[in-house]
């Protein structure tokens, strides 16, 4: 059995989702050294787990820049989650003006994929790290691969990256919902009709 301390200034439920996948990113951040200041992260994809990265990032000081297939993101990269920028990966114009621009990049994005385009984005010695882990194999140009991995965090990070959240008022953004909503959020969630995770009230559902 593993405890942690949640901090007192953190609601449980906007800081359980944190617990849940958000050390596979906190953990590589720090290893890989995207805590620096003023470095340039990429985040490709916008949704669950790469809305806390964004905010981490910044937290870390870093410019972040949002990788999406969809301009309908830009305002809620920028304007709600604090993105520095946002690039439209069909763009092939701002996409050509980006390459050889950013020091990181975390890919979150869990279909198949060109790697290809995100290796491209990085300058020398630039790293990109996975943690999206798509169910078919990826094709990997090998000359500009330099790539990392993770899908675990140790426990001594995880306490780390809560007591860093809770100074940086770092939460997930959540729906709170009741336990017989559940059918309900399994039919959004399907659609991808979330902002970014569901929640479940247990102590709420249960006592009424």
């Amino acid at each position: 059995m593993w405890v942690f301390h949640i901090p007192d200034n953190m609601p449980l439920d906007v800081g359980a989702p944190l617990l849940c996948a958000r050390i596979i990113v906190y953990s590589p951040m720090v290893y890989y050294g995207m805590n620096q200041p003023g470095k340039h992260l990429g985040v490709a994809r916008l949704g669950g787990l790469d809305h806390v990265v964004v905010k981490i990032g910044k937290a870390f000081g870093l410019k972040v820049i949002v990788i999406s297939t969809s301009l309908k993101k830009e305002s809620e990269a920028i304007d709600i989650l604090g993105a520095n920028s946002f690039l439209v990966s069909t763009n092939p114009a701002k996409f050509k003006a980006a390459i050889g621009t950013m020091d990181y990049i975390i890919d979150t994005i869990a279909a198949a994929h060109a790697l290809a385009p995100l290796l491209s984005l990085l300058n020398i010695n630039g790293k990109l790290v996975t943690v999206g882990l798509p169910e078919k194999p990826l094709e990997l140009p090998i000359f500009p691969l330099i790539i990392g991995g993770s899908n675990v965090g140790g426990i001594k990070e995880t306490q780390e990256m809560l007591d860093f959240c809770s100074k940086h008022n770092i939460t997930a953004d959540i729906e709170l919902i009741r336990i017989d909503e559940l059918n309900e959020a399994m039919e959004r969630l399907a659609k991808s009709d979330v902002k970014y995770w569901f929640v479940i009230d247990v102590g709420n559902s249960l006592s009424k």
